[in-house]
C-alpha cells in the first residue's frame, strides 16, 4: 500500500501565496484555481513524487485543490465577517 507523508502539507499555503502573487501580476481571478490545480500538479510530479507520475499526479491534485478550499474559505470567511459588522439593526 501506498503511505502518505504528511511534509507535503506546507506546500498548500505556498501555493495559495503563489496563486495570489499570479492575480496581483494580473491573472484575472476565474483563472486562480486553474492557475492553484496547475501549480499543485508541478510540485506534486516534480517534488513530492519524482519519478513517479501517477503518484506525483493524485498528490498534485490533493496539494492545488486543497489550496483552491483554502483560499476560497479564507476570502468568504473575512468577506462574510465584513459584511456583517456593516449591517445596521433596525
Amino acid at each position: 500500500m501506498t503511505e502518505f507523508n504528511v511534509y507535503g502539507i506546507a506546500l498548500i499555503p505556498v501555493i495559495v501565496g503563489l496563486s495570489e502573487l499570479l492575480k496581483k501580476s494580473g491573472l484575472p481571478a476565474k483563472f486562480v484555481p486553474v492557475a492553484s490545480l496547475i501549480l499543485g500538479l508541478i510540485f506534486g510530479i516534480t517534488y513530492m513524487a519524482p519519478g513517479e507520475l501517477k503518484r506525483g499526479i493524485l498528490l498534485g491534485l490533493v496539494l492545488g485543490l486543497s489550496s483552491v478550499g483554502l483560499f476560497s474559505g479564507t476570502k468568504n470567511t473575512i468577506f462574510e465577517g465584513v459584511r456583517k459588522k456593516g449591517i445596521k439593526k433596525k
